[in-house]
């Protein structure tokens, strides 16, 4: 069979596969999330399926059904079902059966998790506090309904007090608190565990079933502003005081705590935290810590390493690292978590004498979630391979050997030509070893092949080689695609992480600058007179830097990017703590170092095409960011093109409109197939 290259087009094409889950009784359910061209949105069912491969079955017929989660005896289905009147949550209780609603869609459930004797369900909720007052404490007479009628429609401004009002990918504050709500199963009733002004995240349940614990950042001493402050805790009700006493702070505010466990016994906290020393370029790390308070300590507290998945890319539907998953023979067995390391993410068991292990074989691969059967002998992850897109595989702890679970992809892909990256490595001019992957295309030619440089965003992430969908395209259409971890990466050492801060456009351009140098002395087949350069967010912001202090390449791609540090300190919703943290100031006291850094201050010299690309909605990055950049180049001449996406946030190429995914990788081949 005639397989073809991969075009933008081919995006509909892909199942996503993600949260697997596997019942007491051995049955793996999970999620698909697929395309439907005619609505131009993405649609989720949940999927169920045996260990060994069989009866790969819709277990639900419903359009946006997410979050499964199996009753502790295997006998229940639970899922969240999304409609137009909020998300509620449903079950299902014999397969072929139709689902039954256990909580109304208006409580707009964000997340839940089974009690471990059955009899709960916790679930996060928002709610709308009444903090609008009359002007006057006057009844309206009856005279008087009309007008009061008329007032009721008349438009006022939206008032905002906070330090930070907006936030990526949920844009203004709406005056909602995430709370914690507890489910009875026999009854129905609902009990709202948290007063006031709370804002809640992962409800953990203790073994024994009566304490919930969860994850919550309250400022409650006079002068402290909450959207300063880093640091997060995890707090813990009774479940018997049916949400009448104020819950008590389990860790010491000294943490950023992303997600945790307990351990069998109940006894101790297991967390997957930061301590900031380093801002956003501080490894996520494990830390134990009393479930009845106590001071953190860290577990395995020589391993340096990313805990969790940092990994950038645009095969992935959900990207949320699990929680740590405890052995039940803790402490004499140890930690399962995901790492990201040396460009790959897979799931590692650490032990509490500080040694680790890799539990998935070596490869290249990105592991994004995976769960743990009751016995422990075995995993299923839902990961990326160099390729392959995601898909579910089962791994023998014992063994080690992984093998394919799923084959959602099999028959679109067996169709199309996938070019497979190469690693590479190189040392940079200061010693330190940097590493990335070359891709070349399929094509048999007698001319060389022209260069693109793809630069990740973050800067606190990391590429791996697994399937990519925008890389794949662009191999494609005839071009070598070159991608590295600069320094400021994830996945090389605390060190390395945070070797970017503060210095912004000086080592991380110069691991790119000798990326390119190094592939184009080892790879003759490479033409260095046809170089490109692209990127997104900091990716962005590297592309407009590089394109401002060189004019080696020929054309370039800058995509919700950043111009200008001095307006994205007070516009972007992590302005305040990206730019001080990371870039290294504040508008106040360090303006002009701020400007000298800014591609803004340097675009007047840049004489390489430009195409720049961005979100209307992007509160991460706004779009004025991009409108800058571009009056700037228009005011002098220069070539360039600016491509506004409405309704898209900071994650089009990942999450936004299909149509407007497979335009934006139109628009990119089109502009290097003018000026490449």
């Amino acid at each position: 069979m005639k397989k073809s290259r991969i075009i933008p087009e081919d995006l509909v094409h892909y199942r996503w596969i993600s949260q697997p889950v596997i019942s007491a009784k051995g049955q793996v359910a999970y999620v698909e999330q697929t395309i439907d061209q005619v609505k131009n949105e993405y649609n989720t069912q949940i999927r169920g399926i045996s260990l060994d491969g069989t009866e790969d079955v819709a277990l639900t017929h419903g359009t946006k059904d997410t979050s499964p989660a199996w009753s502790p005896d295997g006998s229940e289905l639970t899922f969240i079902r999304s409609t137009q009147a909020g998300r509620g949550l449903w079950s299902l209780q014999t397969e072929g059966a139709e689902p039954t609603m256990l909580i109304s869609p208006e409580y707009k459930i964000i997340s839940y998790i089974w009690s471990p004797d059955g009899k709960y369900i916790a679930f996060t909720s928002k709610v709308q506090l009444n903090t609008v007052e009359r002007l006057d404490d006057e009844k309206p007479s009856t005279e008087s309904t009309e007008l009061v009628a008329l007032s009721t429609t008349v438009l006022r401004g939206k008032v905002y007090e906070r330090t930070t009002p907006k936030e990526e990918g949920s844009g203004w504050w709406d005056g909602q608190y995430s709370h914690l709500f507890l489910y009875e199963l026999h009854g129905g009733q609902i009990t709202q565990m948290t007063p006031e002004l709370w804002n809640i995240t992962t409800p953990v349940w203790s073994p024994d079933s009566l304490n919930l614990a969860f994850i919550s950042k309250q400022a409650k001493e006079e002068g402290m502003d909450p959207d300063l402050q880093y640091h997060t805790d995890v707090y813990m009700v009774h479940v018997e005081e049916k949400g009448e006493a104020e819950p008590v702070k389990i860790t010491d505010s000294s943490l950023q705590i992303g997600q945790f466990s307990f351990t069998p016994d109940g006894k101790q906290l297991i967390l997957i935290a930061s301590d900031r020393k380093f801002g956003s370029g501080s490894h996520h790390r494990l830390y134990t810590i009393p479930a009845q308070r106590g001071m953190p300590r860290l577990f395995a507290p020589e391993l340096d390493m990313q805990i969790g998945n940092a990994a950038l890319g645009d095969m992935k539907s959900a990207s949320a690292s699990p929680s740590p998953v405890i052995s039940r023979s803790f402490p004499q067995q140890g930690v399962y978590v995901l790492g990201t390391h040396h460009g790959n993410v897979d799931v590692y068991q650490i032990e509490s004498d500080g040694s680790w292990e890799v539990i998935t074989p070596a490869g290249e691969k990105d592991v994004y979630q995976y769960t743990l059967s009751a016995d422990e002998r075995t995993l299923v992850v839902a990961a990326l391979t160099d390729t392959h897109p995601g898909e579910l595989y089962i791994v023998d702890t014992g063994s080690r050997t992984m093998s394919r679970l799923t084959r959602r992809n099999d028959e679109f892909m067996n169709k199309r030509i996938v070019n497979v990256p190469k690693r590479i490595q190189f040392s940079s001019s200061d010693g330190r070893l940097v590493h990335g992957w070359l891709a070349m295309p399929d094509i048999r030619s007698k001319e060389k092949f022209p260069l693109i440089l793809q630069i990740h965003g973050g800067p606190h992430a990391m590429y791996s080689g697994s399937y990519s969908h925008e890389m794949q395209t662009l191999i494609a259409e005839g071009y070598a695609v070159l991608w590295i971890n600069p320094r400021g990466s994830m996945g090389y050492g605390q060190e390395f992480a945070q070797a970017c801060r503060g210095d912004f456009g000086g080592g991380d351009y110069r691991d790119l600058m000798e990326a390119v140098d190094y592939v184009l002395t080892s790879y003759s087949i490479l033409d260095e007179s046809r170089l490109g350069v692209a990127g997104g967010s900091y990716g962005g912001v590297m592309t407009n830097w590089i394109v401002a202090h060189s004019n080696r390449f020929r054309a370039a791609v800058t995509q919700r990017c950043i111009s200008n540090w001095l307006s994205m300190y007070g516009t972007s919703d992590i302005g305040i703590s990206y730019v001080e943290g990371v870039v290294g100031g504040n508008p106040a006291e360090h303006a002009e170092f701020l400007w000298s850094r800014s591609p803004l201050a340097h675009a007047h010299k840049i004489d390489t095409p430009l195409l720049i690309m961005h979100g209307e909605q992007d509160y991460r990055t706004p779009i004025a960011q991009a409108e800058e950049l571009y009056t700037t180049l228009k005011r002098y001449g220069k070539t360039t093109k600016l491509i506004r996406y409405p309704g898209s946030n900071h994650s089009l190429l990942k999450s936004g409109k299909p149509s407007l995914r497979v335009d934006s990788f139109e628009q990119v081949n089109a502009w290097f197939k003018q000026f490449l």
